[in-house]
């Protein structure tokens, strides 16, 4: 890469740093997406989904097509870096690198343009609203592969604790599948001093969670990978009275679908027993989020050759990670693959979702010529079907 374009990334990156904005409200990210667009000459359409962006280069007569992801929207994090160009947002920041993800994309955008060896066509698509709020999922409601209908679709998360600059390239399973717990557990509230004449939820939360928290280590195959964590529990608010609600949230995460249904089958079962045995009532409600992030193998192979042609080190002995990524739902569409690049070592309180975290700019440059030689490395297979 140009030194120059380094650098001019960079400033876009920490602009975009100092100026994060929450899931859903990023309409001053998608501006200046859109103006950094206009300045490489690349025609683009915008409010896809929410602020969704989408530009499109074309070049050549060759039909082929593919799709570039990055994600845009920052968290409810308060920063703690001291860095010049920290947030100036109260409470929100880029912890998660999506800073850094739409630099790249854009730089990617600007190499392409320069670069007449390619023929076909490459969406670079800037998606709002990835952490939690289904970005993915409004962007394909609103047409997004109608309107742009590309053939495959990659992208990648910048990964803390990965030696700065190496791809990891998976086999199938990437990242989790999420479902949100939340179990309700009604009683009935009176004094503390006459438990029998309540019935106690409170209790009745104590032997669930621990009755839950045996499920992966005793009814999922310890081959297998299962998350489920009671994080929050809320009830009561006297010492002398038993309460008459509570409620437990938690998360649950699988790499397998037939984990899920093990795992979902026994939170029923368990709940419908503390029914019975504490004489309450008990309420599961579990909203699962949009699947596992798994590469298609073809288009890891496209990953890996992409990797070595910018001469990156390349990682393929990566387990999966139990995080989850919201283009899982682009990859229930089109075939394609999501990579990890890596940000360096892992710092206290510096990695994904830390209030010290920062997306490292040193690898602006492999990130940028990954995207950009992938989608040419496809094009080229498409090329060699025809």
């Amino acid at each position: 890469m140009p030194p120059e374009l380094h650098k001019k990334l960079t400033a876009w990156r920490r602009h975009l740093h100092a100026h994060p904005e929450l899931s859903l409200q990023e309409k001053g990210t998608a501006a200046f997406v859109q103006e950094r667009l206009a300045e490489l000459g690349i025609p683009f359409e915008t409010n896809i989904g929410g602020h969704g962006v989408v530009a499109t280069l074309t070049r050549g007569t060759a039909a082929g097509r593919v799709g570039l992801r990055a994600d845009m929207d920052a968290l409810p994090i308060t920063e703690d870096t001291g860095l010049s160009y920290a947030s100036t947002t109260p409470g929100v920041m880029h912890a998660c690198g999506h800073d850094g993800h739409t630099a790249s994309l854009l730089g990617a955008a600007a190499l392409l343009a320069a670069d007449t060896d390619w023929s076909g066509t490459v969406d670079f698509i800037f998606q709002p609203a990835e952490e939690g709020f289904g970005g993915s999922r409004a962007m394909v409601a609103a047409g997004l592969f109608e309107r742009f209908p590309v053939d495959r679709v990659f992208g990648f998360h910048n990964w803390p604790g990965l030696e700065a600059g190496t791809i990891a390239v998976h086999d199938g399973a990437v990242m989790a599948s999420g479902g949100r717990i939340t179990i309700t557990i009604e009683g009935h509230a009176g004094h503390a001093g006459m438990p029998h004449l309540t019935r106690d939820p409170v209790m009745a939360a104590g032997h669930l969670i621990v009755a839950m928290q045996s499920i992966v280590s005793r009814s999922v195959d310890p081959l297998d990978t299962a998350v489920l964590s009671l994080s929050a529990i809320e009830g009561g608010t006297a010492a002398n009275q038993i309460a008459g609600k509570v409620v437990i949230r938690g998360t649950l995460r699988h790499h397998r679908n037939h984990v899920k249904d093990i795992i979902l089958a026994r939170i029923g079962e368990i709940c419908a027993g503390i029914a019975t045995s504490f004489d309450v009532k008990v309420t599961p409600d579990i909203v699962m989020g949009v699947g596992v992030t798994a590469n298609t193998p073809d288009e890891a192979g496209f990953a890996r050759i992409a990797a070595e042609k910018v001469r990156a080190p390349v990682r393929r002995d990566l387990a999966p990670s139990m995080a989850g990524e919201d283009f899982a739902f682009y990859l229930q569409q089109r075939p394609g693959a999501f990579v990890w690049i890596g940000n360096g070592p892992l710092r206290d309180g510096a990695e994904l979702h830390g209030p010290r975290y920062d997306f490292n700019d040193a690898i602006l440059p492999v990130a940028s010529h990954w995207m950009a030689e992938v989608a040419k490395t496809a094009l080229s297979a498409n090329e060699d079907v025809a």
